[in-house]
């Protein structure tokens, strides 16, 4: 579609048809007029309003919040069975773990449960069937019908954008269609194009907490506070945070799981007799709420104080883009990247102790598939998480200041080298192992009545 027949649309889609009949009128009048009834438009990559010509409004919050524009889609008659369709940024081998992967189990047990199809919607990188495989593979889950795959990609400034490998040229919807997104843009991209109630938002985080006081804030704010959606929330503790700030329409539209960590991914592994003990960073500088340095700080700490005796621990750094870096007198970790379900399951149930910080009110996952794995770790409190001893005893809660997580792994390695407390704790943990049992309770909410 050329820029002149999606500007026209967009403006119709935003001002509707009478503003459109008036827009109409007024080009007929300077045609009449002798007037440029056209507004030059720059060949090449242009940037409405920005590098380019003068732009809309609309072009320009576009221009801003390119990842929430809408879906293109188009209808097609009613198949056979019913469809779910999950839309998410990206089924990367490094956009796994966590939340889309989590994503990814529920919406094939929404569209089991369904009696479904389950279609996986991308927007930023094309779909790798084999990586979705990989994960359902990991936890077990056989769908009960196809996957499908599509990519549907954020559109850009550029006057001819060029064709991409895969990528559709609107996305097509059934009649009665589940939508699941996963985050306040993705939720914001299919509101405009799909029956509000036919969206799941699968919130994994207060997104809020992503982005200083600002835009991207409030219009972020804006999609968690939507009435007419349906709301499913990882972890009863990030649902009582929510509803305690703002969001009290969960009381009406919203339920929560707590996810689970099946042993035959989560355990104890063999490890060499008479080895160094293994400690494990969550390394992720380029996400703020992970308090990258502010937890090398810790370390170096624990280096230098002797807490970590470096020559009886190895240390792990496990993350994404993780710098050279040395503590104490030059020891240079282990630095652990793009590692599949399987190597990460595997490291982890070699660790004897963690360090995991989260900046938010949900615990994140690597507490969680440490202590699962049989490690201790130590994390940080936040609002309403201050004790995840419920989860594990195994996962020490402190106060986000150097002195106290410092403490904490003092502590952390006591409880790490005593094998019988450790065992103890590891024996009594409160996490699920079974996402059929997690999700019982939510699907079973949202399928009745259907």
């Amino acid at each position: 579609m050329s820029v002149r027949a999606r500007r026209l649309l967009a403006f119709w889609k935003e001002n509707g048809t009478s503003a459109t009949v008036r827009l109409f009128r007024t080009k007929l009048g300077a045609a009449v007029a002798g007037r440029p009834v056209l507004n030059k438009i720059k060949a090449g990559s242009w940037v409405a309003g920005v590098s380019g010509p003068p732009g809309t409004v609309g072009e320009i919050i576009r221009h801003k919040f390119p990842n929430s524009q809408p879906l293109p889609t188009y209808l097609i008659p009613k198949p056979s069975l019913p469809r779910v369709s999950l839309v998410t940024d990206s089924i990367g081998s490094g956009s796994l773990f966590g939340g889309v992967g989590t994503a990814l189990l529920f919406a094939a047990q929404l569209a089991n449960r369904m009696n479904a199809t389950l279609r996986v919607v991308t927007r930023t990188e094309v779909p790798s069937p084999k990586n979705a495989s990989q994960v359902l593979n990991a936890y077990g889950i056989e769908l009960l019908h196809e996957i499908q795959f599509a990519y549907a990609p954020i559109p850009n400034d550029n006057e001819e954008p060029e064709s991409t490998a895969g990528a559709v040229a609107g996305l097509d919807v059934v009649p009665d269609e589940t939508f699941v997104t996963t985050s306040w843009w993705t939720t914001a991209a299919a509101l405009p194009s799909v029956p509000h109630a036919s969206i799941i938002y699968l919130l994994q985080e207060d997104e809020r907490m992503f982005y200083p006081f600002g835009e991207e804030r409030v219009q972020c704010e804006r999609i968690l506070h939507n009435q007419d959606i349906r709301f499913v929330v990882n972890t009863r503790l990030l649902f009582d945070h929510l509803k305690a700030n703002g969001m009290e329409q969960l009381e009406r539209n919203g339920c929560w799981f707590e996810p689970s960590f099946p042993r035959s991914l989560f355990h104890e592994r063999e490890r060499e007799p008479g080895g160094k003990k293994r400690f494990f960073f969550y390394a992720r500088p380029y996400n703020p709420r992970n308090l990258f340095h502010i937890g090398l700080e810790i370390i170096d700490r624990a280096v230098n104080t002797g807490i970590l005796d470096l020559d009886q621990w190895d240390i792990f750094l496990v993350g994404k883009d993780i710098p050279n870096v040395t503590f104490g007198n030059g020891y240079v970790p282990k630095r652990c990247e793009g590692l599949n379900w399987e190597a990460y399951a595997d490291l982890a149930g070699t660790i004897d102790l963690g360090l995991s910080l989260m900046y938010t009110p949900h615990p994140s996952y690597p507490p969680f598939d440490l202590a699962a794995s049989g490690a201790v770790v130590v994390t940080n409190k936040f609002a309403n998480k201050q004790d995840l001893s419920n989860y594990s005893r195994n996962i020490i809660c402190a106060e986000l200041n150097t002195d106290a997580l410092v403490d904490a792994l003092r502590e952390g390695v006591a409880l790490a080298e005593d094998k019988e407390a450790r065992k103890r704790n590891f024996a009594a943990n409160g996490l699920g192992a079974d996402w059929t049992q997690s999700f019982e309770e939510t699907l079973r909410l949202l399928t009745a009545g259907r």
